[in-house]
Formats: structure tokens, sequence, C-alpha cells
């Protein structure tokens, strides 16, 4: 069905049913609640460019996302980030503009979505500590949140992130409270923020306890499984290894759980582990009981999170930046157990 046949059906001009959808407020409430239950009913779905010409919105949100050999944002976590971010949009009428390129490029095209009208907003992904993107982007006047903060970054900003120093920490402390002196993190990359604030958290924990932190027992990479195997298998290799990990996603957690095996240990019993991010829909931690020790944060919770926040600013553009700080969930696994006796 078309605006004309429904305006047809509701004997409606096309004007006063498009005003009615779009919520322009000389349209009365009666006849504007006529109109959406209709248009429930009859299953109408507004053709977006039309709305958008009626309503100068383009009812799209921007979604950025830099592909290079360094950092890769197109994984598990980005995907369940964007499956709650596009549920919100959806319910709204909101589509995404997903926009893959060359770091190179990354400017370029925030300036093109700009200059060509082709998004209301935009959802700013994998901040640096020094971000050149927040700048530009408050220089477009785009509405926009960032996922993650950028700690060198002064300016005020709308952003929503993971509290990453007291999850880490707090893994940290739980190894520590199992007598585990020999503490090992394997995080991401950490010119990232949200991994620079991992690598904090840990430290602190050691340092409150009395443990001196030992660079041998610290790599920062990309997330991947292959990263998560060799680091692991580097260290239990060396002449005091590590008894504990604490580890930056579960893929990384996966490897070194691989590495454990390899060697004939038993993850849980001679060496432990524990890991952020477990709570993947295509990358389950077990079933009833869960494999890996983690600290929890739902993802997909926070693209919901992020995109009711932005959607806010695209409404209510002269309100002050929003910030909103997530906490992880202590999930205990069958990947940690009592420092061993040696």
């Amino acid at each position: 069905m078309n605006l004309k046949e429904l305006s047809r059906h509701l004997n409606l001009s096309q004007t006063t049913v498009s005003r009615a959808l779009n919520g322009y407020p000389e349209v009365s409430e009666a006849t504007r609640k006529r109109v959406q239950e209709a248009a429930h009913a009859l299953n109408y779905r507004p053709n977006a460019r039309a709305k958008g010409l009626a309503t100068g919105r383009a009812h799209a949100i921007g979604h950025v996302i830099p592909v290079s050999n360094q950092h890769e944002m197109v994984n598990p976590v980005f995907g369940d980030f964007i499956a709650g971010a596009g549920s919100t949009y959806a319910q709204r009428g909101y589509e995404i503009v997903i926009s893959l390129v060359d770091d190179s490029q990354e400017e370029e095209a925030y300036r093109n979505l700009r200059t060509r009208g082709s998004v209301d907003g935009i959802i700013m992904h994998g901040p640096r500590m020094d971000d050149p993107r927040i700048p530009l982007l408050t220089e477009l006047g785009l509405p926009f949140v960032v996922h993650g903060r950028a700690s060198d970054i002064n300016m005020p900003y709308s952003w929503l992130d993971m509290n990453n120093a007291r999850a880490i920490r707090r893994a940290t402390d739980f190894l520590l409270d199992l007598n585990h002196r020999r503490i090992a993190l394997i995080n991401g990359l950490e010119h990232m923020d949200f991994a620079h604030r991992r690598r904090e958290g840990y430290l602190a924990a050691l340092t409150d306890r009395g443990v001196t932190p030992d660079p041998e027992l610290m790599r920062g990479e990309e997330m991947t499984e292959i990263y998560g195997y060799r680091s692991a298998r580097d260290m239990l290799a060396t002449d005091d290894p590590p008894t504990a990990f604490v580890v930056s996603s579960m893929m990384t957690a996966i490897g070194v759980r691989r590495a454990i095996h390899e060697i004939g240990r038993v993850m849980g019993r001679d060496v432990s582990v524990i890991t952020h991010d477990d709570d993947l829909s295509y990358l389950k931690n077990g079933e009833n009981i869960p494999i890996f020790t983690a600290t929890r944060s739902s993802v997909r919770q926070a693209g919901v999170l992020a995109a009711e926040m932005l959607l806010r600013l695209i409404d209510d553009p002269g309100q002050e930046p929003q910030h909103r700080l997530l906490e992880a969930e202590l999930i205990i696994g069958t990947s940690t157990g009592p420092a061993p006796t040696r």
C-alpha cells in the first residue's frame, strides 16, 4: 500500500495523512490516531525518500567503519552492537548507512555524509586516546555519539562506554583473591582507549596488593584467537609461567584455552582464565554453566542505549552532551580456581 491508497482508504488528503504520520502539530490528535491505526492495520510503510522530503531529515544513521590491518572493526562484537542499534532505529523509522573505508579515507567519508545530507546522525566506533574524529564531527555539526571515550580529548561530546578499568580491576582482584600472583594480561591494541583503560585497571589491582607488574606478562594486539593462542603459548613456555590470564575478549580467550590444553594442562585447575565480553549472540559462553569466568557486558544492549541517546540528540539538537557509563557483571565459570601449589 502506498500513500495515495492509504489516503483514499481514509477519505483524507495525502497532505493530511503525511502530516499525521510525521508528527506535524497542526493535525488534530483524533486524526493522527486514526491515521496511525489505519497505517498499522494495513501494514503501510512510508517511502523513506518521500518522508525525508516532507520532514527535512534523511531518517538514516551513519556508521563509518575503518578497515585496516591494524584494527579491524568488523567482528562479532561489532555485529552485536549493530543488531542492538538497528532494532532501535527500526522502531523509530530510521535506516542504517554503513560505510567501510580505508583509514586514510575516513575523514572524507564523514564529510561526504554531511555534504550529501545522507544521515541525521553518526555513531563513532573504536575511539583512540587522542581521536581527531571527535573535533571533526563537532566541526561538521552532525549529532553524534561515541561508543567509548577518548581520554585525551577535553572538548564536550556525547559518549556511551563500559567502565573498562573497573571491569578488569575486578577481574584481576578476583584472581588475586585466589592467591594467583603470576597474572598475565592479554589486552587489545593499547592506543585504543578501551585497552588503555583495561591495562590501567590491571596495573592498579596488582599495585594495590603489593604485586610488582611484570612487563613480560603483558601483551597488546588485535584481539583474535590466534593472538591469544600464541601469547599464552609463549608465556607458558617460560621458566616462570603465569598461573592465570586476564583476557580482553572472548575470542582471544578461546586461543588461550587452546594453548593451555596443547601442553596437557587443565584450564581452571592448572591455569586460570578470566575474560571480558563473553555475552555474544553467536559465540556463547557455554550453556547452563559458563565455560569462562567473565566480566560480562551486553554489547547488543550497548547498541540499543547508544542509538536511543543519538535519537534524543537528533530530536533535540540544542541539549547538552550526554554520557552513560556501564558496569560489567562478574560471571563465575569453570575457567578459574585457586593458584596451584608449586
